[in-house]
């Protein structure tokens, strides 16, 4: 059995980092390559794992398709593009996300957390995405319209509430359920503390567990709407996120 290695998550506390220097610890039976740090995103909680490139010291270039995890979160794992050559153990490397996109899933996936705070169901389903996202509710009948979801979404998105992340212990969370969202999916416990992404002043628009990246502000986020509502089964509704103006 292979051993698992740690990676040091710098993209959980520093989002806008868009290179490191890091240096390579392991390689896996599949030619994923693991760094001792990284500010590559691992797919998970609904957002993509970030694409991007390792530099070597030559110049040349890795390029990464993917980023996954292990057997753990701690095991951050880059999948490079077919055909590429695979790195030493020990060799120094520079790690660059694709940031245009990085930042557009920043950008979504704030959104999706400003959906959530407007529309207080239980969350049954979520997908980031650079131009289209969802938020399925467990909710049957609605009086939501993609214009009043819209309006509502304008309003959090302008008023430019700060966005930024605090840990608490595991029986915080357990005393305050409520901070999950999510029907289904519980966050990992297990490590003694969860990280909460939170929005406005105090927390005063959200707050909900979260392990992914995010802007700092909703400003940031620009022009958002929902583009429809769909009815996926009896007690499920479909919200996709989009951005840009509603169309007319």
């Amino acid at each position: 059995m292979e051993q698992m290695i740690r990676t040091e998550p710098l993209f959980r506390e520093q989002g806008y980092l868009k290179t490191v220097e890091a240096s390579v610890v392991g390689i896996n039976d599949r030619g994923g390559i693991i760094l001792d740090r990284t500010i590559f995103y691992a797919t998970s909680g609904g957002q993509p794992g970030d694409t991007g490139y390792l530099e070597r010291e030559d110049g040349s270039r890795i390029a990464i398709a993917a980023t996954v995890t292990g057997r753990t979160k701690d095991e951050i794992i880059h999948v490079p593009d077919a055909q590429q050559p695979v790195p030493e153990i020990g060799e120094k490397v520079t790690a660059a996300i694709d940031w245009d996109r990085r930042h557009k899933l920043m950008r979504m996936h704030t959104a999706c957390h400003l959906l959530s705070a407007i529309c207080p169901h239980p969350i049954t389903g979520a997908s980031v995405g650079e131009e289209d996202s969802r938020i399925d509710f467990d909710l049957a009948e609605t009086d939501w319209t993609k214009e009043i979801a819209t309006e509502r979404l304008k309003e959090l998105v302008e008023a430019d509430h700060p966005v930024f992340t605090r840990w608490i212990s595991e029986e915080d969370l357990a005393e305050n359920p409520s901070l999950v969202k999510s029907k289904n999916v519980r966050p990992p416990v297990g490590v003694g503390r969860v990280r909460l992404v939170c929005i406005g002043e105090g927390s005063s628009v959200d707050s909900q567990p979260c392990g992914g990246t995010h802007v700092a502000r909703t400003g940031e986020i620009g022009e958002v709407h929902i583009g429809k509502i769909e009815k996926k089964g009896r007690e499920n509704r479909r919200f996709r996120i989009r951005f840009g103006p509603l169309p007319a």
